[in-house]
């Protein structure tokens, strides 16, 4: 996924490669052993990966001359009123690119959510509420059910559709404490259906999830998720 590269992250990453020395290469490839060495080959190392990474095109011979000119501190090929112009190209580019590609993503998603609910429904075992939430038994407990009001304790084993783990309390080995109204609307309604000691599976379509939006970490716009969830007590 694309990030956007602001103006500012621009010039953090100028200000961080200039506070390097301006040291020749180690003769014959030799790995830099002081710490100078390998400050300043980490620093020009991690600034050429995120350009790659952010898909920035970049005309090396330029790029090492603006280093080299703010290192002497030469007089600068562009003015400061171009130079900001340009960083605020580059800065619109990098959003519109971001932006297509979140579009994509959230599309592709959503038809896969889709395609997914619908076969999944066919399943043996799986329940098909009228908001669109389904889940499976795998163990029935006897205890209440909770209510909007109540906090319960649970275990959880998230995943994408794809069997990516995005967070998961069984991983961590500690279950975990929240009120049931302080989740995704796909758990809440869940959680009010299950009584303590079930364990089900839960297959929560984007609009009881996250949305369009989805998260700053794995779990992209118009995600489908899957939970493996046990309702271990209301507290």
């Amino acid at each position: 996924m694309y990030r956007v590269l602001t103006v500012a992250s621009l010039l953090s990453l100028m200000a961080m490669v200039a506070v390097a020395d301006d040291l020749p290469p180690a003769a014959g490839g030799a790995v830099p052993m002081s710490q100078v060495d390998r400050q300043s080959y980490t620093i020009g190392l991690s600034f050429g990966q995120q350009l790659k990474g952010d898909s920035i095109e970049i005309n090396p011979d330029l790029l090492m001359k603006g280093l080299m000119d703010a290192l002497k501190e030469a007089k600068p090929l562009l003015t400061e009123q171009q130079r900001r112009e340009t960083l605020e190209a580059l800065n619109r580019a990098m959003q519109a690119k971001a932006q297509a590609a979140a579009q994509e993503a959230a599309a592709k998603n959503a038809a896969e959510g889709r395609a997914f609910l619908a076969k999944n429904k066919a399943q043996p075992g799986v329940v098909t509420l009228p908001s669109g939430l389904q889940y499976k038994v795998l163990k029935s407990g006897t205890g209440r059910s909770p209510t909007v009001s109540d906090k319960v304790k649970v275990h959880y084993h998230g995943t994408l559709l794809d069997g990516t783990v995005f967070d998961s309390s069984v991983k961590r080995g500690e279950p975990i404490s929240f009120g049931v109204t302080q989740v995704i609307k796909g758990w809440t309604e869940a959680l009010q259906k299950m009584k303590v000691g079930d364990k089900w599976v839960l297959y929560i379509p984007s609009e009881l999830a996250y949305g369009p939006r989805g998260t700053q970490g794995a779990i992209g716009p118009n995600a489908t998720l899957v939970f493996e969830v046990e309702l271990l007590g209301i507290e």
